[in-house]
């Protein structure tokens, strides 16, 4: 039985853009685009872990955040949970601090690109609370 690692994820949103970042080639799923994010520490919340880890990996500063979803995921060879967040209230300019690929992509897009097999139900979520919202 393989340990799940729990994940901090935001959508970081604005103006029907989505900010993305793309995997280093040599890592799990590789290659593919993701919703920035990262592992929850012992001792740290969900939401310590999300205002860290894009502080780290994106350079923003989290003000406000909503949860999106929950999702439980089995990919064979590692199993994660992730906890997701709409992230539409932060300060700076989102912006890759390891060197990874990023992109703002409209929502209708999002479909269009390569992402971990865990991320469909992300979007099918980010695409049903716009739409309750008519933000999208």
């Amino acid at each position: 039985m393989t340990d799940v690692v729990h994940v901090a994820v935001g959508v970081i949103y604005r103006q029907q853009q989505i900010f993305l970042t793309r995997r280093a080639a040599d890592v799990h799923q590789g290659g593919k685009w993701e919703f920035p994010g990262g592992k929850v520490e012992a001792q740290e919340s969900v939401q310590q872990a999300l205002t860290r880890e894009l502080r780290e990996e994106v350079a923003i500063e989290v003000q406000a955040c909503q949860p999106l979803i929950v999702i439980e995921h089995d990919y064979g060879d590692k199993q994660v949970c992730l906890e997701v967040f709409m992230v539409d209230d932060f300060q700076h300019e989102p912006c890759a601090q390891e060197g990874q690929q990023q992109a703002w992509v409209h929502v209708n897009q999002l479909n269009d690109l390569d992402f971990p097999a865990a991320n469909k139900a992300i979007i099918d979520a980010l695409h049903d609370v716009l739409a309750l919202n008519g933000m999208n």
